[in-house]
């Protein structure tokens, strides 16, 4: 995998990022049997992926063309 450069983008780090804080988020005020505050992290969750979906759109993601290159080339 290391040689397809799978989620080595901008967009991949930063929506991961921002979604694993609001599973800690989430986690702790779950613990804390805080309704709100859990659903605030389920809300991060979300936010991270739209992060990272239009970070994509904007070009910060993994060039397709180049992937499949890629791809075929490790398949021959």
């Amino acid at each position: 995998m290391a040689g397809s450069s799978h989620g080595h983008t901008p967009a991949a780090w930063t929506g991961v990022i921002i979604a694993f804080i609001g599973f800690c988020v989430a986690g702790a005020f779950m613990v804390m049997a805080n309704v709100p505050g859990f659903w605030a992290g389920m809300a991060l969750i979300v936010v991270g992926g739209l992060v990272g979906g239009v970070m994509r759109a904007m070009g910060l993601g993994a060039d397709k063309s180049r992937q499949q290159r890629q791809v075929v080339r490790s398949q021959s």
